[in-house]
């Protein structure tokens, strides 16, 4: 219904890349973070600008190429590269090429499709994650420049980024109209990475903190219209949910086959574990909640593909799939017993990588009072 020829053919053509050129090193990289030159591999396949237009570098598909590639990095267990990517392709560099000027997506887009610049999303700050109002990182105009002062947290690839797209406070008297989008390039004098960060899970990817002080940046960096920010950024927003809830699912049918196959061949007390009834069942229902919610998910991403705005379905399907995905992955290692609790087993990290699709993105309680609110509650 959804993925055609074209598809499964970028499906197959994925899948062996990662197989060959990726998953031998997921253990390597787990301890060390992945390289950057992964990045331009990735982009050397064109994989990072699956939905944006030749002209750009881009391959010109639709939505479900995106999710193409989110399933299959799920499906290949990349947890933290895949995120990274998922930042890249689906999160920083998408405001930048909807809202942007053409020099500003030649200069910024253009370099990250071909996976020569890594793109980071600096929202989150210290006292404010849910809260997006809250934001206290200020850009103040002078003359032909912004003055940025504040700190962000939690950014993903916030280390090793050419540039951020930053959230940027510059009138707090104006609500909702007194924020901006604004590029900030590493290099650029009061832009810092203070730490890095460590994590319960997605250790093969890079979590940082970044300050800047007195950080000069031109007002030609600024991404859309002066005010703007604050209804840009919840545009962006939804396709950062509706890629989360693409990905988390799909993670969830991979721990799902592979939990399957444990149990139909794990033997106790004569029998493999498939036959107990407690067993039986318990896969039945981490089956028949993946079936249902993945149906979810992709009528809700055939919407966002044709356009439309459906901020109730994609907020219940990021807090459906994020939340299946951490009880497949807890079912999976009550399952395996002893061996889902050890690392060697898949199902340790997909537990300690998929309770972040939880938090990131807006929490399960931020996507209940907007779902409340788009009922009139």
């Amino acid at each position: 219904m959804y993925f055609t020829d074209a598809h499964e053919e970028l499906r197959l053509h994925i899948r062996k890349f990662l197989a060959s050129e990726v998953q031998p090193h997921l253990e390597e990289w787990e301890e060390k973070t992945f390289p950057d030159s992964i990045f331009k591999r990735f982009g050397e396949l064109g994989f990072l600008g699956l939905r944006y237009p030749p002209e750009y570098g881009g391959q010109g598909g639709d939505y479900f190429s995106a999710v193409v590639l989110s399933e299959e990095m799920a499906r290949a267990g990349l947890g933290g590269l895949g995120m990274a990517v998922d930042v890249q392709t689906e999160m920083a560099t998408p405001p930048v090429f909807k809202f942007g000027t053409e020099e500003q997506k030649r200069k910024w887009v253009v370099p990250a499709i071909r996976g020569e610049h890594i793109a980071a999303l600096a929202i989150t700050e210290p006292d404010a994650g849910s809260d997006v109002a809250g934001i206290t990182t200020v850009a103040r105009r002078d003359g032909d420049h912004f003055i940025v002062n504040g700190r962000k947290i939690f950014i993903t690839s916030g280390a090793r980024c050419h540039w951020a797209l930053v959230v940027t406070k510059t009138d707090r008297e104006r609500g909702h109209k007194g924020y901006n989008l604004l590029v900030i390039e590493k290099g650029t004098p009061g832009f810092q990475v203070t730490r890095t960060l460590k994590k319960l899970g997605m250790h093969s990817s890079d979590t940082a903190e970044l300050l800047f002080e007195e950080c000069r940046v031109p007002v030609a960096n600024l991404i859309g219209d002066e005010g703007d920010g604050f209804k840009n950024l919840m545009w962006e927003l939804q396709g950062e949910r509706m890629i989360a809830a693409a990905g988390a699912i799909a993670g969830a049918q991979r721990i799902f086959e592979y939990t399957m196959d444990y149990a139909q061949n794990r033997q106790a007390f004569g029998q493999p574990i498939s036959q107990f009834q407690v067993i039986k069942h318990r896969l039945v229902d981490m089956g028949t909640k993946i079936a249902a919610v993945q149906a979810f998910v992709y009528q809700t991403a055939a919407q966002w593909d044709k356009g439309e705005y459906p901020v109730r379905e994609i907020s219940q399907s990021k807090l459906l799939a994020t939340q299946v995905a951490c009880e497949v992955a807890d079912d999976a290692i009550q399952i395996l017993g002893g061996h889902g609790y050890m690392h060697e087993f898949p199902v340790e990290r997909a537990w300690r990588n998929a309770r972040l699709g939880r938090i990131g993105a807006g929490s399960d309680e931020i996507m209940k009072e907007i779902i409340a609110k788009t009922y009139g509650l």
